[in-house]
């Protein structure tokens, strides 16, 4: 049986992404060769060091312009594919017979006009909890799974991490703390009792997340504008930089439990409930010989099982350092992406660019390497709740937008960090 929801799902992202194909393949073009002009640059500046003891200022500032052109051209494709991805909502309310359809048609009237008594019924009669005026109505279902969507689009985590949707304010995870035990017997031997495995518990609680767009009433007046498409659109930004950061540097009270706030130890005395890492051996730097070694310690530090799916993660301006290495072979081992739809690689593997990950300081742990599906859990709760203010800022109508969303690291085995000290 055909899935045909699937199909003109994919189907219409392949048209949308012909609209900007053109585009995408000129600035993967433009990339390449920036790419080329930069190794050309930084072989020029690594002989000039290698005679001289140090390279020319105009050398180095020519390699940081060609840098930042190969971080803008990045940029440029990220955008162009979180465009294509992209599916329109329908323009159109009505009132239709389905459930779905009365709710999104009595959410309209509510947004554009402050109509809330059909929405308050239907609120009513689906028994929703948590949803009167004074803290909002929730959102019809198509325009929850547009801004989940969207936010999976924005968020460089969201994209890569493991992912559940969740009803309860907590979501709890079982594991096992010790293996229960096993053996070998022969075919008629007696089979002794095994112990039964130790199970603890990890708990990922969903925080409050808010963002408050503001719209004018002739915005709201306009029939032509989709105010569901308005309004995921508006959130979007805020809700995937606040999540973001969360996701990296968030203590676990009020903000999910990021995964640099993890405690850290040494890679030699790992255990379960610590991330392990690889240091450089200078404080604050990448060693002066052979700088690419620690990398390839911290891919070595990561079990296979958890490299085959690993992706690093660093912001632009630790990758604009690692750009400039070259392995034993005298190759460099950053790469620009083969595809315009694809990513750039550091050794073989993709590079996820998280401009709230640590600049290279002392004792920073500015690089992360891992399998994040498996290592980082991002919950949604369900339900995303609008409160309309026509008061606080007149003329304009402000949008009290929350949403339910935590996050906490799930196997300490599958993510790695490079700490830049002795």
């Amino acid at each position: 049986m055909t899935d045909t929801t699937t199909a003109d799902s994919l189907e219409t992202k392949v048209a949308i992404a012909a609209d900007d194909l053109a585009e995408a393949t000129a600035v993967h073009d433009d990339m390449l060769r920036t790419h080329h002009a930069f190794t050309e640059a930084n072989d020029e500046r690594l002989a000039e060091q290698e005679a001289r003891g140090q390279a020319d200022v105009l050398l180095e500032e020519k390699l940081q312009r060609i840098s930042e052109a190969l971080d803008t051209h990045e940029r440029r494709l990220n955008d162009l594919a979180r465009r294509a991805a992209r599916l329109p909502l329908a323009t159109a309310a009505h009132t239709g017979e389905t459930a779905t359809d009365a709710h999104k048609a009595a959410f309209e009237q509510y947004v554009r006009k402050g109509d809330a008594a059909r929405l308050l019924r239907l609120e009513e009669k689906a028994l929703s909890a948590g949803s009167a005026p004074d803290g909002g109505y929730l959102a019809h279902d198509e325009l929850e799974r547009n801004v989940e969507r969207l936010l999976a689009d924005a968020s460089p985590i969201r994209a890569v991490a493991g992912h559940r949707r969740i009803s309860a304010g907590v979501y709890r995870k079982p594991f096992a703390t010790t293996r229960a035990a096993t053996g070998w017997v022969g075919e008629t031997a007696a089979r002794p009792e095994t112990t039964t495995p130790t199970l603890a518990e990890l708990s990922f609680p969903a925080m409050e997340l808010y963002a408050m767009p503001a719209a004018t009433q002739t915005l709201l007046d306009d029939a032509a504008v989709d105010i569901g498409q308005w309004l995921a659109e508006e959130v979007i930004t805020a809700f995937a930089e606040q999540e973001t950061d969360a996701f990296v540097n968030g203590d676990g009270i009020t903000r999910p439990q990021g995964f640099l706030s993890v405690p850290v130890v040494d890679e030699a005395t790992w255990s379960w409930g610590n991330l392990g890492s690889i240091k450089t051996g200078v404080d604050g730097a990448f060693p002066a010989t052979s700088p690419s070694d620690v990398l390839i310690d911290l891919v070595y530090a990561l079990k296979s099982g958890y490299r085959q799916n690993a992706v690093w993660m660093m912001n632009r301006r630790v990758q604009a350092e690692v750009r400039k290495f070259k392995d034993a072979n005298g190759d460099y081992i950053w790469q620009p992406a083969a595809s315009p739809s694809a990513r750039p690689t550091l050794m073989g593997f993709p590079v996820v660019e998280v401009e709230q990950m640590p600049d290279i300081a002392a004792g920073a742990h500015a690089i992360a390497f891992g399998d994040f599906r498996r290592g980082y859990l991002v919950v949604d709760r369900t339900g995303v709740r609008v409160l309309r203010d026509p008061f606080t800022a007149k003329p304009y109508v402000l949008f009290y937008t929350t949403k339910r969303v935590g996050g906490g690291v799930q196997d300490f085995a599958a993510i790695k960090l490079l700490s830049f000290s002795v």
